[in-house]
């Protein structure tokens, strides 16, 4: 079955704060024969587009190629959540715009139009798309039952994002981050240009610049509205973690971003929270953040036998 290449025209992202397109490309692959089917969405990571999937690296197949080759029982939807400032975590915010009433309000019904799906639907995700699979799934209970996050963040925030706060200061000296970002910015051409790009979209969704621009002090205020954010803080808190099918957190144990130590306590929290044993696969595996294509067919293999279960 090919891919369906499709547009979302989304209310939501009309008019956004950044410019952004409202017009939004959209992939379906749907399996032959009669459903209905599960959905698994597929959430894209920062620096990436729902195109990116496409992309064959060296010796690699794509993840829509691994998905034909699979010929899972299932609906699959990659979602597109590129913003001008590399993304948007998948999130609601004022800096950036309206991306998780777009994900939820309307890609969803939109693929529930034209596609036989049955209801029951996953969302999936690397790095910034697992963070958006774990918040949108816990604040919409009624649309996702399953969850399989690939090195998921920003996540453990006050462990993992402080870090770049002192080479983000020693980069904008004299300058605040907004202006490098709309005075300087041209891609990127350098490790600062990386930091500094990802810290204005965290700081435009998240609530602000967390720290002194001088001398890379913690702004305790701001970082408070961050950890209102942190996806281990919203599963500890969360009433609906328990009525999970299935969730899966992984990691490479040497990630670049010490996301292994945030998918140690993801997984803590998520048992602590309520959710069974059997509904939980935590796992670290030798690796980075990079390369990880391989454990997508893994993931998406176990999410769709969580939804097959009845309960």
């Amino acid at each position: 079955m090919p891919w369906h290449e499709l547009t979302v025209s989304s209310d939501a992202l009309r008019g956004n704060p950044l410019g952004d397109p409202a017009e939004r490309p959209l992939y379906v692959w749907a399996p032959d024969g009669e459903g209905p089917f599960p959905t698994v969405y597929v959430l894209h990571a920062h620096m990436r587009a729902a195109r990116w999937w496409f992309n064959v690296e060296p010796f690699e197949q794509s993840y829509p190629d691994l998905i034909d080759a699979l010929a899972p029982e299932a609906v699959v939807v990659l979602v597109d959540g590129w913003t001008s400032v590399s993304g948007g975590q998948w999130i609601d915010s004022d800096g950036v715009g309206l991306y998780g009433t777009y994900l939820c309000d309307e890609v969803v019904p939109f693929v529930d139009s034209g596609f036989q799906t049955n209801g029951l639907r996953a969302l999936q995700g690397k790095s910034s798309g697992g963070y958006g699979a774990i918040v949108n799934a816990l604040r919409r209970p009624d649309l996702f039952q399953a969850i399989a996050a690939h090195a998921p963040g920003p996540a453990l925030f006050g462990v993992t994002m402080p870090v770049d706060f002192a080479a983000a200061a020693r980069a904008l000296r004299g300058r605040s981050l907004g202006e490098w970002f709309a005075t300087e910015f041209a891609g990127l051409e350098s490790h600062d240009d990386a930091i500094l790009v990802e810290l204005q979209s965290a700081a435009l969704a998240f609530g602000g610049v967390p720290f002194d621009t001088e001398t890379a002090e913690i702004d305790v205020d701001v970082f408070a509205r961050w950890l209102e954010h942190d996806p281990v803080r919203i599963v500890a808190s969360s009433d609906t973690v328990a009525g999970l099918r299935g969730v899966w957190p992984d990691a490479g144990d040497r990630d670049t971003y010490s996301l292994d130590l945030a998918a140690i306590a993801l997984s803590r929290a998520f048992s602590a929270a309520g959710l069974a044993d059997d509904r939980l696969h935590f796992e670290l595996f030798p690796g980075g953040h990079r390369g990880l294509g391989w454990r997508y067919p893994l993931s998406l293999d176990w999410v769709l036998g969580r939804l097959s279960i009845i309960l």
